[in-house]
């Protein structure tokens, strides 16, 4: 019992709790430690129990981005994801940006939510393809304006903004007459400036001082 994933459940429908956590445990890869209906629930188990996965509902009392943000500063050893109905962009940006490391869509498929979260749980990141792509296609700002991206030189900044654009590595190497391992090399001196873990974690930079 001991290599499964412990996992603490947040979210103001009772249904919704009890069918995600007969999923998690029906998968023989998860531990169900603790389930809570609103904000201060979440916080009070984040601190209880440190589970290592926290799944949070955007839209119940005391909201889930706030319930992020504070467990992130609190008890950043929890990984918490956001299992919502949202689609909305901005909630995106303010989850990520509030600590989260997933963003899920409701009516995602048992597989699919187990795989995401065991990918989570092994330090990657997610957030549903179908958001990522509007991410991606928004226009890009053409001057950002933060200290992290101050940082980013003039031709860090050209390679990002193109990124926001949905281009491909290879598509900006073309793009910009550079070697398609130019680009790559650039955009792992962005992400490490940035202090982000991929490519979208970077636009979502980006994007959350658009939104500000």
């Amino acid at each position: 019992m001991s290599d499964l994933v412990t996992v603490a459940i947040i979210d103001d429908h009772p249904l919704m709790r009890e069918g995600v956590a007969h999923t998690l445990t029906q998968s023989g890869k998860f531990s169900v430690i603790a389930t809570g209906g609103k904000g201060a629930d979440a916080i009070r188990i984040a601190q209880d129990f440190l589970p290592e996965i926290m799944l949070l509902d955007i839209n119940m009392p005391g909201g889930g981005i706030e319930a992020a943000r504070l467990i992130s500063v609190q008890c950043p050893v929890v990984k918490m994801v956001m299992l919502t109905i949202s689609e909305n962009q901005e909630h995106v940006c303010d989850a990520m940006e509030a600590g989260a490391r997933g963003y899920i869509l409701k009516g995602v498929s048992a597989g699919e939510l187990i795989g995401t979260l065991m990918s989570i749980h092994e330090g990657q990141s997610y957030v549903t393809p179908q958001l990522a792509a509007r991410l991606l296609r928004q226009p890009a700002r053409t001057t950002p304006a933060t200290s992290k991206l101050d940082d980013l030189t003039e031709r860090e900044t050209q390679i990002l903004d193109n990124v926001a654009k949905g281009l491909t590595n290879k598509e900006i190497a073309r793009s910009l007459s550079l070697s398609e391992k130019t680009v790559k090399h650039y955009m792992t001196n962005v992400m490490q400036k940035l202090q982000v873990r991929n490519r979208l974690e970077a636009v979502l930079t980006l994007r959350g001082e658009e939104i500000r």
